[in-house]
């Protein structure tokens, strides 16, 4: 914990603030969920616009300001609004990969500039990148985020043994994927 969450009312307190149009203590949020929300969205896939997806989470929560109640923790409701926003961006991105698709149909001699051997390297991201989203959210949720079960399941509202079986299944496939024999 720094020095400044120390002095700094916790994230209640905070949005306490920020429903009187308090953009201090926004900035104070900000500050001290950015990080951890960037790192969920890397490990949710998002290559190059994950500060873009934090950006809009926050605007998104400077929106929901009056509607918020704190009836479970923040980081719930903020993981919540995040979650839609990466949904929002994987359907942006689904129609942009159908475009790519229709657009390279019509050009097949164009070079990719070797980003397919980039994309080749097998590194975690890779990995969860293989997941499907259900299976990656939760595993990025439980491990990489460090929220329990229940919260997880709150912010997908889904079951909590939903969670239980999409985290195994995920560790299941990743295992699967390491454990093959190279070629």
């Amino acid at each position: 914990m720094s020095e400044s969450d120390q002095i700094l009312p916790d994230d209640h307190a905070l949005m306490r603030r920020i429903r009187g149009d308090d953009e201090h203590a926004f900035r104070h949020l900000v500050e001290r969920h950015q990080r951890p929300l960037l790192n969920f969205f890397a490990r949710m896939g998002v290559r190059n616009h994950g500060e873009d997806l934090a950006q809009k989470t926050f605007l998104r929560l400077w929106n929901y300001r009056v509607k918020y109640k704190p009836s479970a923790k923040f980081t719930t409701f903020l993981y919540t609004l995040a979650r839609h926003v990466w949904i929002d961006h994987v359907r942006q991105e689904g129609r942009f990969q159908l475009f790519t698709e229709r657009y390279q149909q019509e050009i097949p001699n164009q070079t990719d500039g070797g980003i397919r051997r980039l994309r080749a390297r097998l590194d975690v991201q890779e990995a969860l990148a293989k997941l499907t989203p259900k299976l990656r959210e939760a595993l990025v949720l439980m491990v990489y985020q460090g929220f329990t079960y229940a919260e997880a399941a709150e912010i997908l509202r889904i079951p909590e043994g939903t969670v239980k079986s999409r985290v195994f299944n995920a560790l299941a496939t990743l295992k699967g994927l390491y454990d093959k024999p190279a070629p």
